[in-house]
């Protein structure tokens, strides 16, 4: 799992700032409610590619293969959170993806090539940010966020594999322009703590 995270840290423009980790040891039943949350809904994400490129064979099955995944990372969130009494509710989503997805152009093959590098820098995202938590929680939800990491990592491979795919060219300027705003996102703070957020 080294490899992978440290292909992950060489992907990413930035680590996790550690005040955000602090906001995440300070509040882990509302860390919970949104992982959970995210969980499902990049199992929908996938679910709606499926739906969108239904010529797309390798997609079908890999984001098949990832929607399972993330329902299933869904359920163990739900099953950690019922055991410690937290309760699954609403929460007003972060600006997080809606910040990277603005980029995103509005025509295929353009649109598929971005949603697909999107998914693959949340997925990144997701994985540096298990790592970085795991050794602050306790063993429960540290043995449970480090278990994450391997399929968070192909989870991250797969979509931007399907990227180049679809761009059938290279697609570093893309990746470097969605990273720049990550960056930004990510370092820039927030008024609320989400998993996927800035530093409150």
């Amino acid at each position: 799992m080294t490899d992978s995270l440290d292909q992950i840290h060489d992907f990413l423009p930035c680590r996790t700032p550690q005040r955000w980790i602090e906001n995440a040891v300070a509040n882990q039943d509302l860390m919970l409610i949104d992982h959970a949350h995210c969980e499902k809904k990049a199992a929908s994400t996938a679910l709606s590619l499926m739906y969108r490129y239904v010529d797309n064979t390798d997609l079908l099955n890999r984001m098949s293969r990832l929607a399972r995944e993330e329902l299933r990372h869904f359920e163990q969130v739900l099953a950690i959170m019922k055991k410690r009494g937290v309760s699954y509710g609403h929460l007003s989503p972060a600006r997080y993806a809606a910040g990277l997805r603005q980029e995103v152009r509005t025509e295929d093959p353009g649109r598929l090539v971005d949603v697909l590098i999107v998914g693959a820098i949340i997925e990144a995202r997701s994985c540096e940010r298990f790592a970085a938590l795991a050794p602050h929680l306790d063993a429960t939800l540290s043995d449970f966020y480090t278990g994450l990491l391997k399929s968070e990592a192909r989870h991250y491979r797969d979509y931007l594999t399907l990227a180049e795919q679809a761009a059938a060219s290279s697609v570093e300027d893309r990746v470097a322009t969605f990273l720049a705003l990550e960056q930004q996102l990510i370092e820039t703070p927030d008024t609320e703590f989400r998993f996927h957020g800035g530093p409150v």
